[in-house]
C-alpha cells in the first residue's frame, strides 16, 4: 500500500495547490490512500465545513486537524457527523468528533490516528500522547496491521521522543505543525517509516504560508490582526509512505511539487475565510 500524507494545508492557497496538483500525483506515485493536514486550511487557523466537504471532494481520503481543529463553530457541529475528519485522540473523550479510525483502501484496512504534542499548546492541557498511544493501537490491533499517526507538535525534541515509543507499534509517523518539510525521512529499527515535519501546502514565501507583512507586524507590535493568505511561490508537500503487508514501512520519503498553475479570482475567494 502506498499514502500519501499531505503536509498542512494552509488558507485558500493551500486548498488550490490540492485542487491543481493531487489527482496527477495520485496517478503518478500510485497512491492508494490520501491522508492531509487541514488544521489550518480555513484561512490559516482551523477547518471549516466548507473547505472540509471541498477538500473531501478533491480526493483527500482523510483530514486530521491539531489544536485548532475547533476554532471554526460550524466544525464543532460537523466533526461528528463526517468520519472523514480526525481530531486529536488525546482530547477529552466527551468532546466532538473522534481521534481515531479505520479506514478501507484498495481492499485493506488502514487505521489513522492523530495526537497532539504537549509543548507550546498553552490553550489546550491534553492527556498524555506517549501513553494513550499504545492503548489506541492495541484496539485497532484486531482490525488491522497498517497504521498511521499524524503527531501535531510543536516541539522536534517531543516528535523524536514519539518515533522512538511508536517504533513497531505503527507503519508511520508524520509530524505536523511545523510546516517546514524536514530532510530526515526514514524507516525506524522496528519497522516505521517517520519524517519529523511533513511540510506545507501553500505559500512558501509567506510566514508559516500567510502574508509576511502581516505576520511580521504581529511580531513585532504583539498587536492581534486579521491574517490573509499569501499567494506567491505556492507549493504541495508532504511524504509517500509505502507499507507491506505486514503493516511495516518499506520506504518512506518526503515529496514536494511546485504549483504552477494561476490562481484566478474565483480560487482565491473561493470558500470561507
Amino acid at each position: 500500500m502506498r499514502i500519501l500524507f499531505i503536509g498542512d494545508i494552509v488558507g485558500k492557497a493551500g486548498v488550490f495547490c490540492v485542487k491543481s496538483l493531487l489527482p496527477a500525483i495520485r496517478k503518478e506515485k500510485e497512491i492508494d490512500f490520501v491522508v492531509a493536514n487541514a488544521d489550518g486550511a480555513t484561512g490559516g487557523f482551523g477547518l471549516g465545513k466548507n473547505h472540509s466537504i471541498y477538500l473531501r471532494k478533491l480526493g483527500i481520503d482523510v483530514l486530521t486537524g491539531g489544536e485548532c481543529i475547533y476554532y471554526k463553530r460550524d466544525m464543532v457541529g460537523h466533526i461528528a457527523a463526517a468520519p472523514y475528519i480526525l481530531r486529536p485522540a488525546n482530547y477529552p473523550p466527551g468532546n466532538p468528533g473522534r481521534g481515531w479510525r479505520v479506514y478501507e483502501a484498495s481492499g485493506r484496512k488502514v487505521a489513522v490516528i492523530v495526537l497532539l504534542g504537549q509543548s507550546g499548546f498553552s490553550r489546550v492541557h491534553l492527556s498524555n500522547p506517549y501513553s494513550f498511544l499504545p492503548e489506541i493501537v492495541s484496539r485497532i490491533a484486531p482490525e488491522t496491521k497498517t497504521v498511521i499517526l499524524d503527531f501535531h507538535a510543536a516541539a522536534t525534541a517531543e516528535k523524536y521522543t514519539m518515533f522512538q515509543v511508536a517504533d513497531g507499534l505503527v507503519s508511520g509517523v508524520f509530524g505536523t505543525h511545523g510546516k517546514v518539510l524536514s530532510a530526515d525521512a526514514r524507516v525506524m529499527p522496528r519497522g516505521t517509516g517517520v519524517i519529523c515535519h511533513a511540510g506545507r501546502t501553500g505559500s512558501l514565501a509567506g510566514v508559516g504560508g500567510l502574508d509576511r507583512t502581516i505576520e511580521i507586524r504581529k511580531f513585532l507590535t504583539q498587536i492581534p490582526e486579521r491574517s490573509r493568505d499569501s499567494w506567491e511561490n505556492l507549493e504541495l508537500q508532504g511524504a509517500v509512505l509505502e507499507v507491506d503487508d505486514n503493516g511495516k514501512a518499506v520506504s518512506i520519503e518526503g515529496f514536494r511539487r511546485p504549483c504552477t498553475e494561476a490562481p484566478n479570482d474565483r480560487d482565491r475567494q473561493s470558500g470561507e475565510d
